[in-house]
């Protein structure tokens, strides 16, 4: 009843504002009529800032609102550089004390990725799910789902607001997803800047540190497979923009998109003054002056330009049925989508929602089901899973290049367009 979306707490509020007005109307000296406005003000703000919080149904639980807020996750280990320079490893490093509940809820971690050609360096949070610890799994190299956050958001958003880990675990428990490795980076480098995954030709190269780096690293440093039919990218809002913008045109390193109330044309991008984090956010256009640039970063307008040879990713859609704006979005994009993939599944309109987290936290079930249906069965059709032969260390390198080989004659890299 107290959490942030609960009845009473509204009621407190409107209590405490009326009281204070009430206050102001009786006093006679002029000091306290001035100290009880100043006091009014409080729950008036607090009132408003709730109201929208209930209508996103964004923050559910104060623990949800201060560890979102603080950026962290019921204070999740991080895997820091140094340590992962000192150790050697991060093998050697991920997993608790309890191998029994890694076994049965799987890991959250946190680390820091530097980017050598972006040179951004920012958090990501990684979810290793229970199989990775188990035997039969040992030598298996896993697909990977790369979750993308809106904005204002941020990678605890994943777990303190959107619940995507027990969410998943529910689906793993009930046979309907298979295991995947979730990571989860920062997108915006900060809460205040809405860089929308794109490479600023004059600043941030944001695209290339979410769409390029952030896999490549968790193909080195965890048991996961390199970016390729293996992969699937999602997120929702500002991060579904993101998954289709990247998607498209990384389509050799993507084989599965996800895109929860997204849009498909770039909006103006609040980016830190000089490109340097920390920077005071200004709105900038990134492709006022590319005309060229901005065609091929408005999906759109690219899967209707994109070259032939180029295979296009699968999609899922979704989007609240109370935002008709974003269901229109979402099926004119579908319509053009069919024009290149023989099956794109019909846009999931969740009922009761609109642009809001109660929709996303809808939507990531069926989109969890689907895309890890998608990737299992690639690994099916062109790689080795653990129930198909055993795999051990003494061979796991020839399975692992057998794989690659299987991967790449299924999806040859094709031209991309030079941006």
């Amino acid at each position: 009843m107290l959490e942030p979306q609960g009845t009473l707490f509204f009621l407190l509020l409107m209590v405490a504002f009326g009281a204070l007005v009430t206050w102001l109307v009786l006093t006679k000296q002029v000091v306290f009529r001035v100290f009880a406005a100043c006091l009014a003000f409080i729950p008036a703000m607090v009132f408003g800032i709730a109201a929208v919080n209930k209508y996103y149904d964004y923050y559910q639980t104060w623990g949800a609102l201060f560890s979102d807020l603080s950026g962290q996750a019921q204070s999740i280990p991080h895997l820091s550089a140094a340590s992962l320079k000192r150790d050697g490893s991060l093998q050697q490093q991920i997993g608790s004390t309890n191998a029994g509940l890694d076994a049965q809820f799987g890991d959250l971690f946190s680390t820091t990725i530097t980017g050598p050609h972006s040179h951004l360096t920012r958090q990501v949070y990684v979810y290793l799910p229970p199989q990775y610890f188990a035997k039969e799994y040992a030598n298996y190299r896993f697909p990977a789902i790369e979750l993308l956050h809106g904005a204002p958001g941020q990678p605890a958003t994943w777990v303190n607001v959107m619940n995507v880990i027990p969410i998943y675990l529910n689906l793993l428990a009930e046979h309907k997803a298979s295991p995947a490795v979730l990571v989860m980076p920062d997108t915006d480098g900060g809460m205040q800047y809405s860089l929308q995954c794109l490479n600023d030709p004059h600043g941030v190269q944001d695209m290339t540190f979410v769409g390029k780096e952030v896999p490549d690293w968790a193909a080195a440093n965890l048991r996961v497979a390199k970016p390729g039919l293996l992969w699937g990218i999602a997120g929702y809002s500002e991060g579904g923009f993101c998954a289709a913008n990247i998607g498209l045109q990384d389509a050799t390193r993507f084989g599965y998109v996800g895109v929860e109330s997204g849009y498909f044309a770039p909006d103006t991008s609040q980016v830190p003054v000089g490109g340097k984090a920390g920077g005071r956010p200004h709105d900038v256009n990134v492709f006022a002056h590319n005309q060229r640039l901005l065609e091929i970063n408005t999906p759109d307008e690219y899967i209707r330009n994109i070259p032939v040879n180029i295979t296009v990713p699968e999609f899922f859609l979704a989007a609240g049925a109370e935002d008709q704006s974003d269901v229109q979005a979402a099926e004119y994009f579908r319509q053009l989508l069919l024009l290149r993939v023989a099956d794109v599944p019909p846009v999931d309109v969740v009922s009761g929602g609109g642009h809001q987290a109660m929709v996303w936290r809808s939507a990531l079930t069926p989109m969890l089901e689907w895309m890890t249906a998608g990737l299992n069965w690639q690994i099916q059709h062109f790689g080795l899973g653990p129930g198909e032969k055993p795999v051990t260390p003494h061979h796991a390198h020839s399975v692992g290049k057998a794989t690659d080989l299987a991967l790449k004659t299924a999806h040859q890299p094709v031209p991309r367009p030079t941006i």
